[in-house]
């Protein structure tokens, strides 16, 4: 396939090596409006905004994803198949089901669970095991020390559903699964079957443990401002 492609109408040589990737469009147009130097909208289908600048003198690209695996299926294969993304660092919410968690708490996601088939693709003789790029990983866990962060790293689920009519959410939590988000999974099949980079930081926007804690749609574009800066200076 040519560039442009069908979902994005960007010229071959738009995006940086590195692209943020949050879920929400009006959230990579915050980072872009408040982070980048000289930031250039080059992405606009569907409102699907993305932007490439520069932070602290280095190239960065920030692209939203939308809702769910399907949607950052699509964006993070096209980015990193057509126009050559060498890491993809997904900028998200999450709803926690750890007791040790807490709103605004950051989520380092070292693998991701899912009850997607977005795997069936590659015909595996087994159940394939999403993870992060361990470099990538190992550069947050240090920034998010370093800035002096509430973190945990390790699992979430990426779920295909927000209303489960099972409400089986807190049963991932015998395994140890931390939080619930939409995405990450096939951001991390991606990577892998492309041969590039993914990590996904993810801020607690609720809890199924404390449900009185809870964020703002507007909160949840433009203060979760950590995790944001956490992947711009990994990237």
């Amino acid at each position: 396939m040519a560039v442009p492609t069908p979902h994005i109408n960007a010229p071959q040589g738009s995006f940086a090596d590195t692209v943020l990737m949050p879920g929400d469009p009006h959230r990579s147009r915050f980072i872009a409006e408040n982070y980048f130097e000289n930031p250039e909208l080059v992405n606009d289908v569907r409102g699907v905004q993305g932007y490439t600048g520069t932070y602290k003198g280095k190239r960065v690209s920030v692209m939203a994803s939308g809702m769910g695996q399907p949607a950052i299926g699509i964006y993070s294969y096209e980015l990193f198949k057509f126009y050559g993304v060498k890491k993809i660092i997904r900028v998200g919410s999450c709803g926690s089901i750890d007791k040790d968690l807490h709103v605004r708490d950051l989520i380092i996601a070292q693998g991701a669970c899912t009850n997607s088939n977005y795997a069936m693709q590659y015909n595996l003789p087994g159940t394939y095991c999403p993870i992060a790029d361990f470099e990538t990983l190992e550069r947050a866990v240090a920034e998010c020390r370093r800035m002096g962060v509430r973190f945990k790293v390790g699992a979430i689920l990426s779920s295909d559903m927000f209303y489960d009519d099972a409400d089986s959410a807190m049963e991932w939590t015998k395994l140890g699964v931390l939080g619930l988000e939409m995405e990450s999974a096939a951001l991390y099949l991606n990577a892998a079957r492309l041969g590039r980079k993914a990590l996904t930081i993810l801020t607690v926007s609720d809890s199924f443990v404390y449900p009185e804690e809870n964020t703002t749609a507007e909160e949840r574009q433009s203060s979760f401002t950590q995790m944001m800066e956490i992947a711009l200076e990994i990237a």
